[in-house]
């Protein structure tokens, strides 16, 4: 007796839930803690199916596992234990660790299951799952800033170590326009300095043929200047971005004899400029003035570079789209080593010896082209003279 009373008052007052059902899954007992789980009171379990206390679909497969469990043997919970749901009395569901016994005892089978709660484990796995997926988040949220700020501090670096690179490159321009200003400018006016002061004696003498001579020489002096200002007064333009294009048709075999008259009184004793045009159409769209440029530059670089007793190549093809201007010497060529910097500004070749130069014409004629949609390309030999070639394609669209 005493021992009935004493294991009553064990599963009266166990934590966990404990429920005995018979051998048809009729609830037998249940204890205040299962009670207090399911939210029932005991005559309302006592005497009910299992089933009651859980969610479908189990509610509906019960009877069916116990049939199961007689007939075959298999033990799904007996002996095993498992985590279920369980279904309280307003309907809501649960979490819980279920273990099963069988017992046999007066010649009857009878089930106990002992029932734990996994609210509060849940609950707490739950959180731990949300802040680990906040945690990520966060740290995702945090690598894809920290990769913006590293990408952002590259491109920083990039601009910042472009814009040294530019700053060194201007540094280096303004240093070579120092220097080569210095020197072009000094032997001209140093040759008009010269020949005032003989024109000043021959002029005393009368000796026009020297006055003339000089008076030349002065002519020459100040057109080289003027044609070194205009390469400098040219490149300012095009860097500060004044340079516009205006295209419009151009008869390009009246543009050409212009230049190649023009052209033509600055020739070394007997070079002359052969002009050709090829196509049965004159006219092509393009910026007059910016072509002319680049042609004059061309042919002057010619002039200066080829020997007296030469002839200078001057051709023009409108072929359907396209228009090519080609402009040949036999002067002294390029060497190999310096065509790679040939449209660099500044930049002559190094056999150009005392010939007077900026070194900014062919960076002019290739940005000028550029502006007009166009391509520029050099073919030269050292000793055997250069091609320069312009090529413009006509857009209908």
């Amino acid at each position: 007796m005493y021992t009935a009373k004493l294991l009553k008052a064990i599963i009266d007052h166990a934590i966990d839930g404990i429920i005995t059902i018979d051998q048809r899954g009729i609830v037998e007992s249940i204890n205040p803690a299962a009670l207090q789980l399911f939210g029932y009171r005991s005559e309302e379990v006592i005497g009910q199916n299992v089933s009651i206390l859980m969610p479908e679909p189990d509610r509906s497969r019960h009877d069916g596992y116990m049939e199961n469990y007689y007939r075959t043997g298999e033990k799904k919970i007996i002996g095993i234990g498992r985590e279920v749901r369980g279904r309280r009395k307003d309907g809501t569901t649960f979490p819980f660790r279920l273990a099963v016994s069988e017992v046999f005892y007066d010649d009857r089978r009878a089930f106990t299951g002992f029932v734990h709660d996994l609210s509060k484990e849940k609950e707490a796995e739950e959180k731990l799952l949300h802040y680990t997926e906040e945690l990520e988040a966060t740290v995702s949220n945090r690598t894809k800033d920290l990769i913006k700020l590293v990408s952002e501090l590259e491109r920083t670096k990039t601009e910042v170590s472009q814009s040294l690179e530019k700053e060194k490159e201007l540094n280096q321009l303004k240093s070579r326009f120092v220097s080569m200003a210095s020197h072009e400018f000094r032997t001209p006016l140093s040759a008009v300095q010269l020949s005032a002061s003989l024109i000043e004696k021959y002029v005393q003498k009368s000796d026009k043929a020297n006055v003339l001579k000089h008076t030349a020489r002065i002519k020459n002096s100040v057109q080289l200047l003027t044609s070194i200002l205009n390469d400098f007064l040219s490149l300012e333009r095009l860097e500060a971005g004044k340079v516009s294009v205006k295209k419009e048709s151009v008869n390009l075999i009246q543009l050409a004899e212009e230049i190649t008259e023009e052209m033509q009184l600055i020739c070394k004793a007997n070079q002359h400029i052969v002009y050709e045009h090829t196509g049965s159409t004159a006219t092509f769209v393009l910026d007059g003035h910016l072509l002319k440029s680049c042609i004059i530059n061309l042919i002057s670089n010619a002039i200066k570079y080829s020997g007296e007793n030469t002839f200078i190549e001057f051709n023009t093809e409108i072929n359907g789209n396209t228009c090519t201007v080609v402009v040949k010497d036999d002067g002294i060529g390029i060497p190999v080593d310096d065509q790679e910097n040939l449209f660099e500004p500044f930049f002559r070749a190094h056999n150009t010896g005392n010939i007077p130069g900026t070194g900014l014409g062919l960076n002019i004629v290739k940005r000028y082209v550029s502006l007009m949609g166009g391509t520029v390309s050099c073919r030269s030999e050292q000793d055997h003279g250069t091609v320069f070639t312009l090529v413009f394609h006509q857009d209908h669209s």
